[in-house]
């Protein structure tokens, strides 16, 4: 204990300061994490730009269906279909369907392309001054206060017109990667001595390959690494309104602030555990079941393992599978099933293969183990995270790009949630919270307390 806290030691308290009674959230109906009661999320707002569906209401009966995410009506599956490694990049696409509402002619993806191009290059002195100095452990956070400060950098920062929050939209969008990846190595120079390697962008890469060119320090890559890193970019673009970061664009941009703010709010949102971050703990759960399942292959042996997570007896002991179930998907979470099609592809007739198989397992086998642990039949399939963090770590991507990467790849999704916000809310988002204090409090002086 150190001597500030000795002086104010009201961390003593902190629980029982902050605890309210689980009855009043009964006695008033509270759906906490705006949720119904059957899991469903409670309608807080109209959307154009995304439906995420992984269920059925009828006559007040939830019924779980086959998941379905649409960009401005598009299937998902139709927008990724074609998995040929030598086809076009999707990811530019994918924004500026997002951004303007209708998938581009070839003549206005080019342009888009151009104008995001254009956008990589950074103030003069960013990366010495604010990357590389005083650069934080987390990357996420580094990500959130270079947005915070390109607003220094921009004169019409506070203009809410069309032109220019388009116009901040896709610098953001071409900018984040390369700050991301300037970011990493500045991380590994003062926290693990590793070389500050500072490549230069090459004008007319696509997304994708501007990622794995700046961070590879040859530089090079395959056509089906650059295609898969296109494909986990537009899976992570976009996830409807309800989702926590996407939720914390409405909220902000409700109070009619700057567009710099409202992004940097959203990677906070992002970073967090139980959202974004929530990589990082699949990936330990799925290193722990590799390092304590002698035989990957045996379902057995799988089975038993996952039966210690499930009874809190392995991993963090909160009997969470992590990487399996979602707030809305129940039998399937496309994300997934694309991100296991091209993790297969690359990972068949490699030292991954057996990896691959387990991750497969631990998706076929956990649904059963809690079934038979816990006598929980609920509707679960595995969500994105299951497959991300393999395929991250096949091309060699360091884990702490995981979450930043989402973060890059959402851009496109807060953008166009913040335009529509700006046009169609009109209204602050100002929920209500209910007071436990019954009545008013008699005040004493403080020589009276």
């Amino acid at each position: 204990m150190n001597d500030e806290e000795k002086k104010f030691a009201l961390y003593e308290n902190f629980q029982k300061v902050n605890s309210i009674a689980p009855e009043f959230f009964e006695q008033y109906e509270v759906k906490r994490g705006l949720r119904n009661p059957d899991g469903t999320g409670v309608i807080a707002g109209i959307t154009n730009i995304a439906n995420v569906h992984g269920y059925v209401v009828s006559d007040g009966v939830k019924t779980p269906d086959e998941g379905q995410l649409r960009y401005r009506g598009y299937d998902l599956y139709d927008l990724l279909e074609d998995d040929s490694s030598d086809r076009r990049f999707s990811f530019e696409e994918v924004s500026y369907l997002l951004l303007m509402g209708e998938l581009p002619t070839k003549e206005q993806l080019a342009r888009f392309v151009s104008v995001i191009d254009a956008e990589r290059e950074l103030p003069d002195g960013f990366t010495a001054s604010l990357i590389m100095r005083n650069t934080p452990p987390d990357i996420m956070n580094l990500l959130a206060r270079s947005i915070l400060l390109l607003y220094a950098f921009d004169e019409n920062a506070e203009d809410r017109a069309p032109q220019h929050e388009i116009h901040t939209a896709i610098s953001l969008i071409s900018r984040v990667p390369r700050i991301m990846v300037l970011a990493y190595y500045a991380q590994q120079a003062k926290y693990n001595n590793g070389s500050m390697i500072m490549h230069r962008f090459i004008p007319g890469q696509s997304t994708a390959e501007t990622i794995l060119s700046m961070l590879r320090p040859d530089r090079q890559f395959t056509p089906d690494e650059a295609r898969m890193l296109d494909v986990m970019l537009c899976l992570h673009a976009e996830h409807g309104g309800g989702n926590n970061s996407t939720f914390t664009t409405r909220v902000v941009t409700s109070a009619d602030t700057d567009a710099y703010s409202t992004y940097a709010a959203a990677i906070g949102s992002l970073k967090g555990w139980k959202h974004g971050g929530a990589n990082h703990q699949v990936l330990a759960m799925q290193q722990e079941i590799k390092e304590n399942v002698q035989d990957w292959s045996d379902e057995g042996q799988v089975a038993d393992y996952l039966a210690k997570i499930v009874n809190k007896e392995a991993f963090d002991r909160t009997g969470l599978v992590y990487g399996m179930g979602h707030a809305v998907y129940t039998i399937s979470d496309p994300r997934a099933v694309i991100l296991k099609k091209f993790a297969e592809r690359l990972a068949v007739g490699t030292e991954y293969e057996a990896e691959f198989e387990l991750l497969k397992n631990i998706e076929r086998l956990a649904p059963e183990v809690i079934l038979k642990e816990k006598g929980t039949n609920k509707d679960m399939c595995a969500n994105v995270d299951m497959y991300s963090g393999f395929v991250y770590s096949m091309m060699g991507i360091p884990e702490d790009l995981f979450t930043p990467l989402f973060a890059c790849a959402r851009m496109a999704g807060w953008a166009a949630h913040r335009f529509e916000e700006i046009v169609s809310g009109k209204r602050i988002i100002r929920p209500a919270y209910k007071t436990t204090h019954s009545g008013k409090r008699p005040y004493k002086s403080i020589d009276e307390r």
